[in-house]
């Protein structure tokens, strides 16, 4: 439902503002430029491709369609493979509400994607992992085509001692419990310092009971894993790691044929653990142990850029050195996966996460090139005589007033 909810409320927030959007700028100039009229047209980029994901992928391929749409684009959409339902529906559905000549829907898998990026298209959007968007950059590189990559990452979750553990745990645990953890900025693991690290656990226990009093197995607002290849991938990294499975209330339990995975804690995880090395994109949760902030900056600081980092912290100097000595698309202290709902904010990834922004007027922007134009009158003839040739004594005295420097006479 909210997947359905958010590209209603985005479509129609998009047409309310849309004039506002799309009319001319015109941008503060120096007195002497003003009658050039310079103005800053907004132009559609021309024919683009989108390309979405399997985990929310109304919002994924329509949020950006919106944007193309409104800023005057035609799209050629490519929803997942994974998702055939819904691709075989918007393939059905696109034609009938929007205009075919403008807007198609290809289906398929690897070999269909392959074909529409050996095109040259005016953009390209992209949501995924970066090995795909590794991909889809060097097919646009042969065309010089501009890109917007969202592509995810470990979102880092640092808690601090001044924060209620209960509390980090709830909203920690929700995020993770979204889609059953199948959403790009789901916490994938938690920096805690060592003195609360039991204190947060327990706090875990009792959210989990609160959201799943039978367990998250055979819960019906529990999403399964989209497929039998990633729920055995969820089963190898876990299987893999040598950090402490905790048990109790959050064991992790399975069921292979309907593709449940519970959620699951693991403390003890070392640096190199197989749970760091990719992306979880599941239900699993590494929990770190560090002794200060410090060692937490550092841990994040050395792996690539995280598209948002979460931080639990009443303290402002905390906050101001997360903003100030990290890098992320996006940072949300004391909560997670809300920052979505503000469609007001930029949404980017930076470095390995992406880039490129998004919603609302952003995704517009995304779509739209910026014409710069000016008209001069036949009027600023007199203030211009100077560009010409020969320049004597006078148009050089003009063109130091003009650009505030001493020009010196040319010498041969």
């Amino acid at each position: 439902m909210g997947d359905a909810a958010w590209v209603v409320e985005r479509a129609l927030s998009s047409a309310e503002q849309l004039e506002e959007w799309a009319k001319p700028e015109q941008p503060d100039v120096p007195e002497s430029q003003r009658s050039w009229k310079p103005t800053i047209y907004k132009a559609p980029k021309g024919t683009v491709l989108i390309i979405s994901p399997c985990n929310y992928p109304m919002i994924l391929t329509f949020q950006p369609l919106i944007g193309a749409i409104a800023a005057g684009c035609c799209a050629v959409l490519k929803p997942s493979e994974i998702v055939p339902h819904f691709s075989n529906l918007i393939a059905d559905l696109v034609p009938k509400y929007l205009d075919s000549s403008a807007y198609r829907v290809v289906n398929g898998a690897i070999p269909e994607a392959s074909k529409l990026l050996e095109l040259q298209w005016d953009h390209i959007f992209y949501t995924g992992n970066g090995r795909v968007g590794r991909i889809v950059a060097s097919a646009a590189a042969k065309h010089l085509t501009p890109c917007s990559l969202e592509l995810g990452g470990k979102c880092p979750v640092y808690v601090d001692s001044t924060y209620d553990m209960d509390l980090a745990a709830k909203r920690i645990l929700f995020g993770k419990c979204s889609n059953a953890g199948q959403i790009c900025v789901a916490p994938d693991y938690v920096l805690v310092l060592r003195q609360k690290q039991d204190e947060l656990i327990q706090g875990f226990e009792k959210a989990y009971k609160a959201f799943f009093p039978n367990g998250a197995l055979d819960d019906v607002q529990y999403g399964s894993i989209v497929n039998d290849m990633h729920f055995q991938r969820l089963t190898n990294l876990l299987d893999c790691s040598e950090g402490e499975k905790v048990g109790g209330v959050m064991a992790g339990r399975r069921n292979p044929k309907k593709r449940r995975f519970e959620p699951i804690l693991v403390k003890g995880v070392r640096a190199n653990d197989s749970l760091l090395e990719e992306e979880i994109f599941g239900p699993i949760l590494p929990i770190i142990v560090v002794n200060s902030l410090d060692e937490a900056i550092d841990f994040v600081n050395e792996r690539p850029h995280p598209l948002l980092l979460y931080a639990f912290t009443e303290d402002l100097n905390t906050k101001e050195r997360l903003i100030n000595e990290t890098q992320s698309g996006g940072i949300s202290f004391n909560n997670t996966v809300q920052q979505l709902s503000v469609g007001q904010l930029p949404f980017s990834g930076i470095g390995e996460s992406g880039h490129g922004y998004q919603f609302l007027r952003y995704t517009f922007e995304a779509f739209t090139h910026l014409r710069s134009s000016v008209d001069i009158p036949k009027e600023a003839e007199p203030a211009l005589s100077s560009r010409y040739l020969p320049r004597g004594d006078e148009a050089l005295k003009t063109l130091e007033k003009v650009v505030n420097v001493p020009i010196p006479s040319p010498k041969l």
